[in-house]
């Protein structure tokens, strides 16, 4: 059964005397669920903030849902017909930003892969065990879709080259979070935990002491490790084992390397932290897909991205871990890794 997340939360299941403090709401959108803790507040203003939060994550997954009626939609028809088409002010500077974090990985990460990842049975919330054309999957690595073949003037939107699809789901995530920290604090609230699928983001802190998560691992149903998460640091982690098929006994994870046209291997998890900076959210969920596809150069690419922290699980199981991260992190269990010395 898939584990729908990738980092299990542990700073709502610790006891303590002050646990009642901590509120929670959850909701189920961007095709995972989602969770938001508050710590501190009263009962009914941190219930509107969360609400916000949750109204805004629903918002969202209806603007940028990749495959379902929405604005994204709407501008990938546009592309397909060879049309300019204005978008709202708010796609245009994603998709401008989503741009430049793909040139700074030789666009490994990759959100015009939409055509891609449809053709490997990943635009749906169920996961047919089939591979595609061959053929097809040729004619689209020939063709190499990419965010430099987007072109955003203002609100204009064009492309180059009709084959590019856009496909957020690698872009939104980090996003929403980064969305729903400024909601949280505009509405005074500074300490929470916001969890959407894995991808975590930390405000303040639980009751003076940081919020505490835990490293799934990725073939195991207990975490790697534990690690402390201060204010403003977000949590990011790709894995082989959220969604995915097997055919044949081989793993087909929706992780598509657009060198090849498709699914990564070398890889079954990459976990990165980012430290607080502007947009900390995006980078979190953006970083760990070009380190996850890069395999044995996922050093390199995490340089690129300015990522300290990273813990990867490599094909064969093997934990490597930066020594930035290793410094942060607690094992649990029997966890065996290795720490890089730079």
């Amino acid at each position: 059964m898939r584990r729908l997340f990738a980092l299990v939360v542990l700073a709502l299941l610790l006891a303590g005397c002050a646990r009642e403090q901590v509120w929670h709401r959850e909701s189920y959108v961007f095709g995972t669920r989602v969770e938001v803790a508050v710590w501190g507040d009263d009962e009914a203003s941190a219930g509107a903030a969360m609400g916000a939060v949750l109204r805004e994550f629903d918002r969202m997954h209806r603007a940028y849902h990749a495959w379902q009626p929405s604005e994204l939609t709407d501008l990938n028809a546009a592309i397909a017909r060879g049309e300019t088409t204005h978008v709202r002010p708010e796609l245009a500077a994603m998709l401008t930003d989503a741009k430049a974090l793909a040139a700074r990985g030789d666009e490994l990460f990759n959100p015009a892969l939409g055509k891609l990842i449809a053709l490997w049975g990943f635009h749906t919330d169920t996961f047919v065990p089939r591979l595609p054309d061959p053929k097809a999957v040729q004619a689209l690595v020939v063709s190499a879709p990419s965010m430099a073949d987007l072109h955003i003037d203002g609100t204009r939107v064009w492309s180059d080259n009709r084959d590019v699809q856009l496909d957020l789901g690698g872009y939104a995530k980090g996003y929403a979070l980064d969305r729903a920290a400024a909601i949280l604090r505009a509405k005074g609230v500074r300490n929470a935990l916001i969890n959407i699928g894995g991808n975590v983001m930390a405000l303040g802190s639980k009751g003076g002491q940081p919020w505490q998560i835990g490293i799934q691992h990725p073939r195991a149903p207990t975490p790697i490790a534990a690690l402390a998460l201060y204010d403003g640091e977000a949590i990011g982690t790709s894995g082989d084992y959220q969604r995915y098929f097997e055919v044949d006994g081989k793993r087909y994870c929706h992780l598509i390397d657009p060198r090849t046209g498709s699914p990564a291997m070398g890889t079954e998890a990459v976990t990165v932290l980012v430290t607080p900076r502007h947009g900390a959210g995006v980078l979190s969920d953006v970083a760990s897909k070009p380190i996850f596809i890069a395999a044995h150069h996922w050093r390199e690419m995490a340089r690129r991205y300015d990522v300290a922290d990273v813990l990867r699980v490599d094909a064969d199981g093997a934990i490597t871990v930066t020594r930035d991260m290793a410094a942060r992190m607690k094992p649990l269990g029997d966890t065996h890794y290795t720490v890089l010395d730079d």
